[in-house]
């Protein structure tokens, strides 16, 4: 086997930013039994583009689903709110982003912090299992259960651990801090940006209508991805992410460089219905 081919592991990323756009941080967290290798991409393409950038590797991931059982949503909520204001301390406006479990967390963050502007992808706040309503007496009696699985998924593929199965009681953590970050949507004051897959078998669409809901005009883009699963940053659609995004912080942090693309075309926003 060649160095070359080698999948990389699971691991914290960072990038101090250059150039007049190195003064915008952008802290991005990613999803449940995840690793930053899912929103690597993402956080690579806006380093290109001289941005300062943190994407911290949560505890009980990118090792396997028994360190997983043994932490906490305050353990995974701690470490990213420490990358945050490690990031904000040294630039003059800081993002918070995330994709799926990640969305929680930057937004319980945007509820605790004055982030510039919060950008999600297929963000969760909720469950299309009925049995996590008593998730919290059923592991006492069922430790594991299988993590869902897309039928044809056609995102990259990434070595983020031993996953292969998904233990109830980081479920039950996982629903806490769902709720504790709904809870505190009304003290978000940041704008904020939703990528929302209309194919998503883990995040049901009735988190995007909480957030409707509960963030009024302060939701002041939802964009819809037509050809992609729910880790999106590695699907199809990567690249309108990144795109739409990267506009989305500039445009929310005076002075930055413009890109070619803002530039270039008017901002548009595809909403769901």
């Amino acid at each position: 086997m060649t160095e070359s081919s080698i999948a990389p592991r699971p691991a914290a990323f960072s990038y101090p930013g250059h150039g007049p756009n190195a003064t915008t941080g952008i802290a991005i967290c990613h999803g449940f039994t995840g690793s930053p290798l899912s929103v690597l991409p993402w956080a690579e393409n806006l380093a290109a583009q001289g941005f300062a950038v943190s994407v911290p590797l949560l505890p009980g991931h990118g090792t396997d689903w028994r360190q997983l059982a043994r932490s906490n949503w305050r353990d995974w909520y701690g470490t990213f709110e420490s990358a945050y204001l490690q990031l904000s301390a040294r630039t003059e406006k800081c993002f918070v982003a995330g994709l799926s479990m990640g969305g929680a967390i930057a937004l319980l963050t945007a509820a605790r912090h004055p982030v510039a502007g919060v950008s999600l992808v297929n963000p969760g706040l909720s469950f299309y299992d009925r049995r996590v309503r008593v998730i919290g007496v059923l592991k006492y009696f069922q430790r594991t259960t299988l993590p869902l699985q897309e039928e044809q998924p056609t995102a990259d593929v990434t070595n983020d651990g031993d996953y292969s199965r998904t233990p109830l009681a980081a479920v039950h953590e996982l629903k806490k801090l769902f709720g504790t970050a709904t809870r505190g949507l009304h003290q978000v004051t940041a704008p904020v940006q939703v990528f929302k897959s209309q194919s998503d078998v883990v995040v049901p669409a009735t988190s995007l209508l909480m957030l409707r809901q509960r963030l009024g005009p302060r939701l002041v883009e939802v964009v819809d991805l037509h050809n992609s699963g729910h880790v999106a940053t590695l699907d199809v659609d990567a690249p309108e992410i990144f795109a739409r995004s990267s506009d989305f912080f500039l445009a929310h942090a005076p002075g930055t460089a413009p890109s070619a693309r803002t530039a270039a075309t008017p901002h548009t926003t595809t909403e769901t219905s």
